[in-house]
């Protein structure tokens, strides 16, 4: 681990030194340079650390410190928290108290303010895996394993990286977007038996939608009312072309997943799981309309279950979404000759991805998939980038930060209400009889 990195952890940096040469943190820095072996690692560092807060005069423990108008007397914090408290500090969300838990207990940290929606979202991106986090007001409680402190060092480092880099907050909410996605391509679900993957379904979007049930063909349907704005369709499909293995492993390589054997299960689980955690993240957008879920069975032998849906409840759908297309930032709006959607409604995802910051968001032709069913109904239509790749065999993969880009463009689409209600019909073209 790098010295800058390994010393961020526990709320130093090299250029420190510079900045307070006879300040408390300039102190503890020293020493820490100083002290052969200290910095081998994050044990060697909290006992120089603890040693040197001894030796250090600082205000006392019983002082509270305005971090607004002083430096933070970083040697009378707790050794597994320090980094956590310095670097909220650094991105402005101050303090006021803070405790680790010591080993026993959940950590805890006391903000001087309210956290606004941005703030909380850097505190939770921040959070690792391993980590529960509870934001109560202006309490935050972090519950940990008690006999492992160093996933707090962990939150310091993300924390850290975020206040060098705001847009390193992508790849952590990436990261945690990765394990939702684990969890779901480790649930069967083959092709006229979903109904494991179905279940699971269904339990998580009772407690997202306003309502959810299950249609005579079996897929999962639901809304969501956020407005009164128009209604917007996301739709992935549950079933994979084949079982998954069950005693298979998923491997991680950088931010691709692959299976130890047999088919990965990303063709469409992918699709699920950016459109749950869009779902978790929509409320905070101004999305001015109805999201309503459409989780199809029997994709995989010939959309079955799309062209089977409850017509009644796709009759006010002013647009499709199907997040079910192959590899990264395309947006479908074909199959050959048969179009989905008129050009100018697939521009407007072009248009999404770079008010996101993704310029290369790119309309293309693709192949069969719910989006052309959902186009025959009438309704324009786009198959989105799920990030995964050689679907259907044992060599298939998925890129879960490609995912989350698809799950930042369909809100980024929702938060500009790029979609509006009067607008849709220019959109529309003769819907061809289902076959």
């Amino acid at each position: 681990m790098k010295n800058n990195i390994l010393l961020a952890r526990h709320g130093l940096q090299k250029e420190d030194a510079k900045s307070s040469p006879q300040g408390i943190t300039s102190q503890l820095l020293n020493r820490l340079m100083i002290a052969p072996g200290s910095l081998e690692n994050d044990s060697s560092i909290i006992s120089t650390l603890l040693e040197a807060g001894r030796e250090i005069n600082s205000p006392g423990p019983g002082m509270l410190i305005d971090p607004l108008g002083g430096e933070l007397p970083l040697t009378d914090f707790d050794p597994y928290i320090r980094g956590i408290v310095r670097w909220l500090n650094e991105l402005g969300i101050h303090t006021f108290g803070s405790c680790d838990g010591h080993g026993k207990r959940p950590a805890h940290i006391f903000l001087k303010k309210f956290p606004n929606s941005k703030q909380t979202e850097i505190i939770n991106a921040a959070v690792p895996a391993n980590v529960k986090c509870r934001i109560d007001g202006k309490n935050v409680r972090l519950t940990y394993p008690l006999d492992n402190q160093m996933p707090l060092l962990d939150m310091a480092e993300n924390l850290y990286q975020l206040s060098q880099n705001p847009g390193y907050l992508k790849n952590l909410q990436a990261d945690n977007f990765k394990y939702q996605l684990i969890e779901l391509l480790n649930i069967p679900g083959a092709s006229t038996d979903e109904r494991a993957i179905r279940l699971t379904m269904k339990n998580k979007l009772n407690r997202l939608l306003d309502n959810c049930f299950i249609d005579r063909k079996g897929n999962l349907l639901g809304y969501m009312e956020c407005g009164t704005g128009p209604t917007i369709l996301l739709s992935a499909h549950m079933d994979t072309v084949e079982e998954i293995i069950c005693d298979r492993e998923i491997i991680e390589e950088g931010t691709t997943l692959s299976s130890s054997k047999g088919i990965l299960g990303a063709d469409d689980r992918a699709g699920i799981a950016a459109i749950l955690s869009i779902l978790n993240r929509v409320r905070k957008t101004n999305f001015n309309g109805t999201i309503k879920i459409a989780f199809t069975v029997e994709e995989e032998i010939g959309c079955r279950g799309s062209r089977g849906i409850d017509k009644d409840f796709i009759e006010d759908v002013a647009a499709a979404m199907v997040i079910d297309r192959r590899g990264k930032r395309d947006i479908v709006t074909s199959n050959g000759g048969f179009p989905f959607c008129s050009e100018e409604f697939g521009k407007l995802f072009e248009q999404a991805g770079k008010l996101a910051g993704m310029e290369d968001w790119q309309v293309s032709p693709g192949g069969i998939s719910d989006a052309k069913v959902f186009a025959n109904y009438g309704i324009p239509s786009v198959n989105l980038s799920a990030g995964y790749q050689n679907e259907h065999t044992d060599y298939e993969t998925v890129d879960y930060l490609a995912t989350f880009e698809t799950v930042l463009l369909v809100e980024s689409l929702l938060h500009n209400n790029m979609i509006r209600k009067l607008d849709t019909c220019q959109y529309h073209h003769n819907p061809e009889n289902i076959v």
